[in-house]
C-alpha cells in the first residue's frame, strides 16, 4: 500500500474534524484588514472572520502563500515517509496559490514526487475533490491513482451560489462574467456560478427565497450526482436551506462547509451555495 499525502490551501473551506480524519494538511492564505495581517484558519475562524468584517470600515484583501510554505509542507511529508504527495488547490485563475504549488513541488523534486492539480474551482467545490483524493490516499492508492481521481473531478465539479450582496464580489475585482449582475434593483439576488475557473453571473432571482429554491432545483435537475456539499457564509437560514435539499439528496451525507475569510473576502455574508459532482 501506498502512503500518500494530500495537501490543500484553505479557500477549501472543509471542515476541520473531516481533516483531522483524513490526515490532510491544509496550506492557509493570509487576509489582511487594513495593516493588519492574519493566518487564514489560524489566527482567524469563519466566526471570527464574519464578525471582523461587520466591524471593520475596510473590505479585508487576501494573500496567496509563498512557495515555501508548500516547499515546507511537502518537505514535511518527506520526512514522514510519505511515498508521495497530492496537492489539490484553487483555481489558477482566481489566485497565485496554484502557482505557488507548482514551484514548490519543483524545488522538492530530489525528495518526494509530488503531483499538482489545479482544481478550477473554489470553497467546497475544491473542498469536495480534495475530500475524494484523500479518501482514496487513505485506501492505499498511489500517488499517481490519488491525482487522477482529483484530475477526473475537475470537469464534473458545479458550484453555484446565492449571493445576499454584491458588495463584496464588485470591490474585490473577482466578477469576470459577473459584471452583468451590476446595475440592477437592490432586491434582485444573484446567482453565480464558477465557470471555467472564475466566477460567473449564472442568474438572478427576484427574493432570498427564490434564490435558494433555485440552487434547490439546480441540484434536482443535474441527473446522478455523486456527492453534495453546502457551503454557507454565516447565513442565518442554514437549517432550513438544508431542510428543503434534504428533500433532493441524503441529509445526512450532505458535507456542510463554513465559507471561511479567503471566499467570503470576495462574496460576503449571507452567500449559501451548493456544490456537487455530475456522475462520471
Amino acid at each position: 500500500m501506498s502512503r500518500v499525502k494530500v495537501v490543500t490551501d484553505s479557500a477549501c473551506d472543509l471542515p476541520q474534524d473531516l481533516v483531522d480524519e483524513l490526515g490532510i494538511e491544509i496550506v492557509p492564505l493570509s487576509i489582511r484588514f487594513g495593516a493588519e495581517e492574519l493566518v487564514d484558519r489560524r489566527d482567524l475562524t469563519p466566526d471570527q472572520f464574519w464578525a471582523r468584517c461587520k466591524a471593520s470600515p475596510v473590505l479585508p484583501e487576501t494573500a496567496a502563500p509563498a512557495p515555501g510554505a508548500f516547499q515546507t509542507a511537502f518537505t514535511r511529508a518527506a520526512d514522514e515517509g510519505c511515498d508521495g504527495v497530492v496537492c489539490v488547490n484553487l483555481s489558477g485563475a482566481l489566485s497565485a496559490t496554484h502557482q505557488a504549488a507548482v514551484a514548490a513541488a519543483s524545488a522538492v523534486a530530489d525528495r518526494i514526487p509530488v503531483r499538482t492539480v489545479d482544481s478550477r474551482s473554489v470553497t467546497l467545490g475544491l473542498g469536495l475533490m480534495v475530500l475524494s483524493a484523500a479518501r482514496a490516499a487513505a485506501a492505499g492508492k498511489s500517488t499517481e491513482d490519488v491525482a487522477g481521481i482529483a484530475e477526473d473531478l475537475v470537469p464534473r465539479t458545479r458550484v453555484f451560489g446565492a449571493l445576499d450582496t454584491l458588495e463584496y464580489l464588485k470591490k474585490g475585482g473577482r466578477i469576470g462574467g459577473a459584471q452583468a449582475l451590476f446595475g440592477t434593483m437592490l432586491s434582485i439576488k444573484p446567482i453565480v456560478e464558477v465557470v471555467d475557473g472564475a466566477v460567473a453571473g449564472e442568474s438572478k432571482q427576484r427574493t432570498r427565497s427564490r434564490a435558494l429554491a433555485y440552487l434547490v432545483d439546480k441540484v434536482r435537475s443535474a441527473g446522478e450526482i455523486e456527492d453534495l456539499g453546502v457551503l454557507t457564509g454565516a447565513s442565518t437560514d442554514l437549517e432550513q436551506f438544508l431542510d428543503r435539499i434534504g428533500q433532493v439528496y441524503p441529509r445526512d451525507k450532505i458535507v456542510v462547509g463554513d465559507i471561511g475569510a479567503v471566499i467570503g473576502s470576495h462574496v460576503g455574508p449571507g452567500t449559501i451555495g451548493v456544490t456537487f459532482h455530475v456522475a462520471g
